[in-house]
């Protein structure tokens, strides 16, 4: 489903009272300003089978593994219905309670030890109906790894399903739902603020963690660390001497924003390189949609660099084996090595394409970010890739100084996380880029620099704009530490 069509969405789920703005009680008894109530679907055939629409959507560009399907009872099994019987996909039902007579089985249809069992649930809080459900399905033998939700409240039951092994898809997010329903107002400003600072401040899974009551962790993929502030980790023994350099410079400057320099014309890159250059830790560039490039402007761009204390991160997305991205690196027209701090590279090519780049830029004291997750709607850069994302990294980190994703993707904090897609209205455009705000990228999701492109490029004001989007990315690093104890 294109964004328009899911913006649209959204604002029928509202017009439907489907979700409800005022104080209402959870599952947990906590009280909160929304309330998301998707039982009234039952008696909407179109919108429930757009809904059931887009959960199958999920499980197809996610291409997930799956011999059959779950609906959490009650409000998901007529989804898991309708998807099962629009694609004919074995169903199975799980009971609340055992039947005291016949069969007195908790898991009704057909099934074998080992399947794999996809659960399909409507909200998602704690993530806790989704795992009583697994633990069902695992008491019987079924597998189960990955679920799919329609509307993620983003208070901590991704990560809490994480920790039981469980990979969480949702199809709206909370913050989503609210730039949507703030932009065809529906709902005014500081209702939609009220409702951010509540989900920010009620995430059930760091909730448990910081009273010693998380879940205890099945397959940790890292250990959980306490939160540096970016000045202790440009210290940290082992980390790359670029990385701690980009660290100093965004606690000296306040600022963890990159602007994304998507311009055609050197004169005006360079211009935005000195206006905005006190404002930013790095500036971005995709060198090769210049009309006018030339080896003087690059030197010129490095002298700006020098001027207001910024990196040039130039976001070529190397991709190719290792000996022909190391001529694109160091020759061509661009000369890129020569110039820019900062590369990234895919890392579908395996471990070659990053030796190649790093016999160009290692002994010039050059960086590298391998791209593990994408900001594009659909992107294949999910699951068992980004893992194999984070072990490629881990064995070149003489040269891979962090990531390109989504939000945090380990907890070692000598890697460098930057994410993409940003904007202060989250939202996305017609090509498919999914943009996310600010204080979502930073405190929700761990991420520790904002890329930043439209949102300052297509503002009246260029420079006005960086400074809100530097103050938004910085205020909420402060509160994240801050809320760690730094």
């Amino acid at each position: 489903m294109d964004n328009v069509s899911m913006d649209s969405l959204i604002v029928k789920l509202y017009d439907v009272n489907a979700v409800k703005f005022g104080e209402y009680k959870l599952k947990s008894g906590l009280l909160t300003p929304i309330y998301i109530d998707l039982r009234v679907l039952v008696s909407l055939p179109v919108l429930m089978n757009q809904v059931s629409s887009l959960i199958y959507q999920q499980a197809q560009q996610n291409k997930l593994q799956f011999d059959s399907v779950c609906g959490v009872p009650y409000t998901a099994l007529p989804l898991a219905t309708i998807i099962c019987s629009r694609n004919e996909l074995p169903m199975l039902i799980r009971r609340k309670e055992a039947k005291d007579y016949g069969t007195k089985r908790l898991v009704e249809g057909t099934f074998r030890q080992g399947d794999t069992c996809l659960i399909i649930e409507d909200t998602v809080t704690s993530g806790s109906s989704i795992l009583e459900t697994a633990e069902v399905l695992r008491k019987e033998g079924l597998k189960v790894t990955d679920a799919i939700v329609l509307m993620d409240r983003e208070q901590g039951g991704v990560d809490m399903l994480a920790s039981q092994g469980i990979r969480l898809f949702p199809v709206i997010s909370m913050f989503k739902l609210l730039d949507v329903l703030l932009a065809a107002e529906r709902i005014d400003a500081q209702t939609a603020q009220d409702v951010r600072k509540f989900i920010l401040d009620n995430n059930t899974f760091r909730s448990k963690k910081e009273n010693g009551n998380a879940p205890a962790t099945k397959k940790p993929c890292v250990e959980p660390q306490r939160e540096l502030s970016y000045a202790a980790r440009a210290e940290l023994p082992n980390i790359h001497p670029l990385a701690s350099k980009l660290l100093k410079i965004m606690e000296e400057k306040q600022s963890n924003l990159c602007v994304s320099a998507d311009v055609t014309c050197s004169e005006e890159l360079l211009q935005l390189a000195e206006s905005l250059g006190p404002k930013i830790c790095m500036l971005k560039t995709h060198i090769d949609i210049l009309k006018d490039y030339t080896l003087a402007f690059s030197q010129k761009l490095q002298a700006l660099s020098e001027k207001h204390n910024f990196l040039i991160f130039e976001d070529r997305k190397f991709a190719d084996i290792g000996n022909t991205v190391k001529h694109q690196y160091e020759g061509g027209v661009f000369q890129i090595s020569s110039w820019s701090h900062v590369v990234n590279a895919h890392a579908v090519p395996g471990p070659g394409v990053v030796k190649g780049l790093s016999a160009v830029g290692k002994p010039l004291g050059r960086g590298c970010l391998l791209i593990a997750q994408m900001s594009s709607q659909g992107s294949l850069a999910t699951g068992e890739y980004t893992k194999a994302v984070l072990q490629m990294a881990e064995e070149q980190s003489d040269f891979v100084i962090g990531f390109i994703c989504g939000g945090k993707v380990t907890e070692k904090p000598e890697f460098i996380h930057m994410t993409p897609g940003v904007q202060i209205q989250a939202g996305g455009d017609s090509l498919g880029q999914q943009y996310t705000a600010p204080e979502e990228v930073i405190y929700s999701k761990g991420s520790d620099v904002i890329i930043v492109g439209r949102g300052v490029l297509e503002a009246s004001d260029r420079l006005e704009a960086a400074e809100s989007y530097r103050k938004a990315g910085w205020d909420a690093y402060v509160k994240r530490v801050s809320r760690s104890g730094q």
